[in-house]
């Protein structure tokens, strides 16, 4: 899991999806492609960001949900927390059953 977690950080489109994500969580495809156009002078097709999302999805960096037609993605911070936790706090992890 870590490699996949640090192959979807790796990239800067990618940390520039979560950053969308975590200030607006609950965005479809469109809204994150308006958002780093608008936001970021970031110009891709809405193919190449739905591969990054994908990727952030294989990671569990993000999450999403259909409601219709519709697919709202929502970022994930778990493995944010599990891989700073890693190192930051090897003592409490050593403890916990």
């Amino acid at each position: 899991m870590s490699d996949e977690l640090f192959k979807a950080l790796a990239d800067p489109t990618r940390r520039k999806i979560l950053d969308e994500l975590s200030e607006r969580s609950g965005q479809t495809l469109f809204e994150i492609c308006a958002r780093l156009v608008s936001k970021h002078a970031v110009s891709m097709s809405r193919q190449a960001i739905s591969q990054h999302l994908a990727v952030l999805e294989t990671a569990g960096l993000v999450e999403s949900r259909r409601e219709g037609r519709q697919k709202f993605h929502h970022m994930n911070p778990a493995p944010l927390r599990h891989i700073t936790e890693r190192w930051l706090r090897p003592d409490e992890r050593k403890s916990s059953p």
